[in-house]
């Protein structure tokens, strides 16, 4: 029986892995063992995905992306070109720290823009836009624009990625969608 997911000749899928239907591993990857990548996710060129890291499914990671242990994608969560992820505050080659590695959730929609740092131990919301170039220091709410180092909050965005303009607590995206703004929470209604 064949797979159901594809990997160019130029990659290397450790064992043991689940890899989901329709995912594309394109040229000179590496996905590490004990990973988990769900159905219809695209890897792009010279990714690396260290051991245990779980990715939903749709995800999209842009070439030239190390997605380290710690690091847990839900569904529809893209990456940008050479976006970058930590997983020790205080590293040092002389040091072993994976016993201090940290979690980092992206949560479902998200989308990191090229260029961008994530420092380990902080969570990325649902639905929201971290700008090219950012360094995220601290957690990102649910459906919040994100720019700059260190990343701050200077918007919201709808789940299909346009920003938000609230009167009154309340947007009404071109889209079609309504959110509510209550004390710089956003939720959709």
């Amino acid at each position: 029986m064949g797979k159901d997911y594809f990997v160019h000749e130029s990659s290397y899928v450790d064992e043991p892995c689940q890899i989901g239907k329709g995912t594309k591993i394109w040229h000179f990857s590496h996905i590490m063992k004990d990973c988990i990548i769900g159905e219809n996710c695209n890897i792009g060129q010279n990714v690396v995905i260290s051991p245990s890291v779980v990715l939903g499914n749709n995800v999209k990671i842009q070439n030239n992306v190390s997605v380290y242990t710690g690091v847990k994608c839900e569904d529809d969560v893209f990456l940008g070109p050479s976006c970058v992820f930590t997983n020790v505050i205080n590293p040092r080659s002389h040091v072993s720290r994976k016993d201090e590695y940290r979690d980092t959730l992206l949560g479902k929609g998200c989308s990191l823009g090229a260029n961008s740092t994530i420092v380990c131990g902080h969570n990325i919301g649902k639905y929201a836009l971290v700008g090219a170039g950012s360094v995220v220091t601290k957690d990102v709410p649910d459906y919040a624009l994100v720019v700059g180092n260190p990343a701050r909050i200077k918007g919201y965005v709808c789940n299909c990625g346009e920003k938000l303009a609230f009167e009154n607590g309340v947007a009404i995206c071109r889209c079609g969608r309504k959110y509510k703004n209550e004390d710089n929470i956003v939720k959709e209604i």
